[in-house]
């Protein structure tokens, strides 16, 4: 699947959806501006590590849960905090991690992020797993993948420079158009029988299907193969 295909397939499964998906992303994104505003307070800055996991595995919800054909609720925002401890640790190791790849050279810190980008689908899909598991999974997923998923992201370019057109007004809609395609991203990565036999379960997407991990002892090596041959097939 090209860049296109899984924007339109993203636009098909929003349809009927779009009113609660937006307000549900307006929500996070004010969650997500207060919590950056607050880092530069001390008690702002632990509320905004506290909540943050929890609320973007609440996202992530909601974009699979869209891809996938399930119905949606913007309360399935707060869903994530039913799993507060793993996504608590998942929000904080990534980032830490790509922190420490991104002061030891930018684009290093770039490859962590693709890599660890399917993390928290991963962690909704495989509820028995670790958080330091569901990273694994989704670099093992995406070795290979990483250039695809940033030319998806790439392609909505245009979506962004409208939005700066309309003050960000527009981005309330743009924001879970690129969640979902990204959901659908990950979707088809999945083996086929994983892709839509899941069901919910308090608000949760559970897919009994597992994804064979690999070693990262080659962990170095894979960040700078970012754009080599593999991630343009």
């Amino acid at each position: 699947m090209k860049a296109k295909d899984y924007r339109q397939s993203a636009w098909k499964s929003l349809s009927g959806k779009w009113g609660v998906c937006v307000l549900a992303f307006l929500i996070f994104d004010l969650i997500s501006g207060a919590c950056a505003g607050g880092t530069y307070v001390g008690v702002g800055a632990i509320v905004g590590l506290i909540i943050m996991g929890p609320i973007t595995l609440g996202a992530a919800l909601i974009g699979l849960n869209v891809a996938r054909g399930k119905d949606v609720e913007v309360g399935m925002l707060f869903k994530g905090f039913n799993d507060f401890t793993r996504s608590l640790v998942l929000y904080i190791t990534n980032n830490i991690l790509i922190a420490l790849w991104t002061f030891l050279f930018f684009i290093p810190g770039i490859i962590k992020t693709y890599s660890y980008s399917m993390s928290y689908y991963i962690l909704l899909d495989n509820p028995n797993i670790s958080a330091n598991d569901a990273r694994k999974k989704s670099m093992a997923m995406m070795k290979g993948n990483k250039w695809r998923l940033f030319c998806l992201q790439f392609s909505f370019i245009g979506w962004m420079l409208l939005s700066l057109l309309t003050f960000g007004i527009l981005f309330f809609w743009v924001a879970p158009y690129m969640e979902v395609a990204k959901a659908k991203f990950y979707l088809s990565l999945l083996p086929e029988e994983e892709q839509a036999d899941s069901v919910v379960d308090n608000g949760y997407v559970v897919v009994d299907g597992d994804l064979d991990s690999q070693a990262d002892a080659n962990e170095v090596k894979e960040d700078f193969d970012f754009f080599g041959s593999d991630d343009f097939k």
